[in-house]
């Protein structure tokens, strides 16, 4: 013991008098190695300078940068995603191709930049139904679960062993029971509210269940800034839910603390399911080390579902792309989207996010649109859950105030939907926040609508919603207290990594 306390003791005279290397050594992996945001290469090296080696273990905890991995391998379906991406590039570069609803035409470059970047099909032989509550949208996933005859696969990224998980569980435990393939992907931070116990318990069961960078020893995250924010249920690839509610009571407005919880979630039907199918089959491919691309039973229904879609009586077409993105991604496609949607709009722009924090595009984007004479607004949350997020999320306001845009506090609740409407007339809608934590960070998905009658239902809601909000006057907004000022700032700084 005498021996091992003198080989700790002369390592560390060892690392304090080369302190300096040590820190240059750290210094050059983060500048030449990792290609990043000045901003943020500065934001690390000031942590490294202030609070020495240990400001590189959280930098390995927190920062380091996933683009140069290839986690998620479509090998088996690249060359069929590939002629149908190819085909869609050929008519549109043709003039061939055009988004069914005729007021939408001009989006057709919207579609190319998600065909390029993110692989999105698009498609429109779709329906769509919004669900703004969550009791109602989980009796809609539970009467969904219920039809099922092939499969049912589950990703959220937070799951709470209470009341609703419950609910949910004693209908999937009958589907097992009927031949029913039910496979649950949870992320691995979001879903430490579940004692592995449980999950083991529903292994046995028959119900799949697999962790998305799940904690070492129980516990120690080592990818805690990099988290699976996606939540997607598809059933028998027809029935497709994706947006922002996870599973937990609080979510159909049984925790005391947040009241109402107001969210945006889609249920989808049709073609596009097929690209919520793919997203889910590529995280838990690479999440449980298996090959669902070679899976019989998924994928043997593909053909009926075709059929029955192609059989149905022709109704209003609905264009659809599944856009998703992570810190694998090449290009921040959900990020990239929304500034472009901010560049065409022409009347209006709507916001709801319960986290707003953008970067300069999104900044200036937004600023250049209202000083432009579009009707911007933004509605944000007027209570906390993640304080240091929400005084950020203030700071911003403050600019966004200052260029013309109108701000709100949702009162009635929480307020957790996550998307934007252009126009009255398309929109995306789905997990991803619009702080640099979803666009840069997180792994998440979004659906992408063209369709004037879906954008309009949408704001619609947001127009309802403006009558259970308050807005933020610039006369209200320079009369916050000092401590207000002080709590904005120090949040503001933290923003890069909140």
């Amino acid at each position: 013991m005498q021996e091992l306390w003198e080989k700790l003791y002369f390592f560390m005279g060892f690392l304090s008098e080369h302190l300096l290397l040590v820190d240059c050594f750290f210094a050059i992996i983060i500048v030449f190695f990792e290609r990043k945001d000045p901003r943020a290469v500065w934001g690390w090296l000031l942590l490294l300078y202030f609070i020495p080696v240990i400001g590189f273990v959280f930098y390995l905890l927190l920062g380091m940068n996933m683009r140069k991995l290839k986690m998620f391998k479509t090998k088996e379906i690249e060359d069929a995603l590939n002629f149908y991406i190819q085909k869609q590039e050929e008519n549109i570069f043709r003039n061939q191709f055009c988004i069914s609803d005729k007021k939408l035409k001009e989006y057709q470059d919207l579609v190319l930049y998600n065909l390029e970047a993110s692989q999105a099909v698009y498609t429109e032989e779709n329906e769509v139904e919004i669900y703004i509550d969550g009791n109602a949208k989980f009796d809609a996933l539970i009467e969904a679960i219920d039809q099922a005859k092939f499969y049912i696969l589950i990703q959220y990224y937070i799951i709470k062993n209470d009341i609703l998980f419950e609910r949910l569980v004693k209908h999937l435990k009958q589907k097992v029971k009927e031949g029913v393939s039910v496979r649950i992907l949870v992320d691995g931070m979001g879903g430490r509210f579940v004692r592995k116990s449980y999950w083991r318990k529903l292994r046995t069961e028959g119900i799949e269940v697999t962790e998305f960078f799940p904690a070492l020893f129980g516990r120690l995250q080592l990818r805690m800034n990099y988290r699976n924010h996606r939540k997607i249920v598809v059933v028998d690839g027809k029935i497709g839910f994706v947006g922002g509610f996870n599973i937990g009571k609080e979510y159909i407005g049984l925790d005391s603390k947040f009241g109402y919880w107001r969210d945006t979630h889609l249920r989808v039907i049709g073609e596009a399911v097929i690209g919520l199918k793919l997203r889910f089959v590529m995280d838990w491919n690479y999440a449980a080390k298996q090959n669902l691309f070679s899976d019989e039973k998924l994928w043997q229904e593909e053909v009926v579902v075709t059929e029955e879609i192609e059989n149905k009586p022709e109704k209003e077409k609905i264009g659809i792309q599944i856009i998703s993105s992570g810190p694998d991604s090449r290009y921040p496609q959900i990020h990239n989207t929304y500034v472009r949607m901010i560049a065409k709009a022409k009347k209006s722009v709507y916001i709801q996010t319960p986290y707003f924090i953008p970067d300069e595009s999104m900044m200036d984007a937004l600023i250049i649109a209202a000083m432009s004479g579009i009707d911007v607004r933004i509605m944000i949350p007027c209570k906390p859950d993640h304080p240091f997020v929400y005084w950020a999320t203030y700071s911003y306001i403050g600019d966004m105030l200052a260029a013309g845009v109108k701000c709100y506090t949702y009162d009635n609740g929480f307020l957790h939907a996550k998307g934007i409407i252009v126009d009255g007339m398309m929109c995306c809608f789905g997990t991803a926040n619009m702080d640099s934590r979803s666009f840069f960070l997180n792994f998440e998905v979004n659906a992408v609508i063209y369709s004037s009658k879906i954008g309009q239902r949408l704001t619609d809601i947001f127009l309802n919603d403006l009558h259970k909000s308050t807005e933020i006057t610039k006369y209200d907004y320079s009369r916050r207290n000092l401590i207000v000022r002080f709590k904005e700032q120090v949040s503001r700084l933290l923003g890069p990594v909140l």
